[in-house]
């Protein structure tokens, strides 16, 4: 029985990290089709609500993945350099795993943010272009499902020794 419930939860993290990825891709598209004037670093463009409506999807979905891989993994503290060398190759697997969920969460959440903001109603105006923020964070989404699967893996292994 446990096994179905680790099979479902990593099936569901898997997807919504998945659907997150995709939305931001056309969360990209969307912002694509709509009127930009580009001189060398500078851009003036209009808005696009779908682009902001999808690029808040996928952070929302982004943001919520995350949260169901750590809450329902469980916690796995080490305070010390000591102990970290101490500890089993799975239960170092799963804190490298972990760790670098938070570091992708951070930068694709962040790259997610800044491309739906830019689409904002009240930013319609000229600045710096933000090339590509949609659907690098859309990317890093796919990348943030693989490493939180590994995570809820490798931690619910240590957990059932």
């Amino acid at each position: 029985m446990s096994k179905l419930v680790g099979s479902f939860i990593c099936l569901l993290i898997v997807a919504m990290d998945i659907m997150a990825g995709i939305l931001g891709i056309e969360a990209e598209v969307a912002q694509n089709k709509v009127k930009q004037l580009r001189l060398f670093i500078f851009e003036c463009k209009e808005p696009s609500s779908q682009a902001f409506k999808l690029g808040f999807a996928a952070a929302t979905l982004l943001g919520l993945a995350h949260v169901i891989a750590n809450l329902l993994g469980g916690c796995n503290c080490i305070c010390s350099q000591e102990e970290l060398e101490k500890a089993s190759p799975s239960r170092q697997l799963s804190l490298a795993c972990l760790f670098f969920t938070w570091i992708i969460l951070a930068v694709g959440l962040s790259m997610l943010v800044i491309g739906t903001l830019s689409n904002h109603k009240s930013r319609a105006s000229c600045g710096f272009s933000h090339p590509h923020f949609l659907s690098i964070g859309g990317v890093l989404c796919f990348v943030h499902g693989l490493f939180s699967v590994a995570y809820y893996i490798s931690t619910t292994a240590i957990h059932s020794e």
